[in-house]
């Protein structure tokens, strides 16, 4: 009888005759358990798995999004060579109207000179220019600042520089016209600057009247600043200053107008 029992319970505790439910109630205690010893076990068995996708959404995030960037970039180049070959086209234009110009003679349009000394840095009544005979500078020529006012006469020159005496020198002359009714005068330097110029009292000659020399056309070279008059002598001296502040001049052009030194 013994022996009939245990074959019984063993039979039951069989694998033949374990039921599904067993199973399922070892599985569902086994992770009660698992969840109540170890609540963190699963999330760190899924963690680099979770990385993982987080990593590969990236990576398909930026892929995808550099097809955006190459069109931006296509469209940005393609922007730019509008914009170089602009440029071009106006580079082209400006050479073109460099190569017209330098068919000119110097006396259309004479030789551009900077001032690299002037006074009181120069001597009273002479500037220096950067410009010699190697730029086609030559005595004798003519040299005009800004707004076309005549200064003076190129009386030197190097192979790099040139020295103009001005109108204002002492003993220069040159012939001009003053006043409204273009009354010829000849115009002497005074030195430091100024010029003078007599007149007859009867010609009413008054302090503001335009000074003119010659050149291309009658321009203006100063203005009457003082009228000085001697009761006992039929004329008057015009006190004239220069048109141009010859403190502040940075460039002059410089024509061949056929003016000599005296």
């Amino acid at each position: 009888m013994k022996r009939t029992y245990l074959a019984k319970r063993n039979a039951l505790l069989s694998s033949t005759n374990f039921s599904w439910g067993a199973f399922a109630l070892i599985f569902v205690v086994f992770f009660l358990l698992l969840r109540l010893f170890a609540p963190n076990f699963f999330w760190n068995i899924f963690t680099p798995v979770f990385q993982t996708s987080d990593a590969l959404a990236n990576q398909s995030h930026t892929f995808f999004s550099s097809f955006g960037d190459t069109a931006e970039l296509v469209l940005q180049n393609e922007k730019l060579m509008n914009e170089n070959s602009a440029l071009a086209n106006e580079n082209q234009a400006l050479l073109q109207k460099m190569n017209s110009l330098s068919g000119l003679s110097l006396d259309d349009r004479g030789i551009t000179a900077g001032v690299v000394a002037r006074p009181p840095t120069s001597p009273y009544d002479t500037l220096v220019l950067a410009s010699g005979s190697d730029a086609g500078v030559t005595v004798g020529m003519e040299a005009f600042g800004e707004g076309g006012v005549p200064l003076g006469i190129i009386s030197s020159v190097s192979a790099d520089f040139s020295r103009v005496t001005l109108f204002s020198a002492p003993g220069i002359v040159t012939s001009g016209w003053v006043g409204k009714a273009n009354l010829p005068v000849t115009i002497k330097g005074a030195g430091a600057g100024a010029m003078q110029a007599s007149v007859s009292r009867s010609a009413g000659i008054t302090v503001g009247d335009v000074v003119f020399a010659p050149g291309p056309g009658m321009l203006p070279i100063g203005g009457v600043v003082r009228v000085d008059s001697d009761p006992t002598s039929p004329s008057v001296v015009l006190r004239i200053m220069p048109a141009l502040n010859l403190f502040s001049t940075t460039w002059v052009t410089v024509r061949d107008t056929g003016t000599t030194l005296p």
